[in-house]
């Protein structure tokens, strides 16, 4: 199961942060079709947000057709994004990256904007 971790300084509604969360467990794997998300109860037990976010939230991921709501028994996965499981050799050689990065002194939000820079320009012209 997944377990959304909210960032109030981010700048990021509250609402994003749990659809890209789920976006990201996806592509890693974490989530597959069938599995169930944490109730609306659950995640604000664990975040303190209000629960119309977390509805907020998983109505977006519906409409992208990534989730389903079973009335009565809950919100599950109704399809997988990416191929980047989270046991990857290339999540070893980027854990290695961001180590020396960090290593060096850069603060995460350094280490983001040269990462986000590095994939800018790899996929420049690319929709994917």
């Amino acid at each position: 199961m997944v377990e959304y971790r909210i960032d109030r300084r981010s700048g990021v509604a509250t609402y994003l942060q749990i659809v890209q969360q789920t976006k990201q467990a996806l592509r890693l794997g974490l989530l597959e079709p069938g599995d169930k998300l944490p109730t609306a109860r659950e995640v604000v037990e664990a975040t303190a947000i209000n629960p119309n976010t977390v509805l907020k939230a998983y109505r977006e991921l519906e409409r992208e057709g990534l989730v389903e709501a079973r009335r009565g028994l809950g919100t599950f996965v109704r399809k997988t994004l990416g191929s980047a499981p989270a046991d990857s050799p290339l999540r070893g050689e980027l854990a290695d990256w961001a180590t020396r990065a960090r290593a060096a002194g850069l603060e995460r939000d350094d280490v983001t904007a040269l990462f986000t820079s590095v994939l800018d320009q790899l996929y420049e012209g690319d929709d994917s």
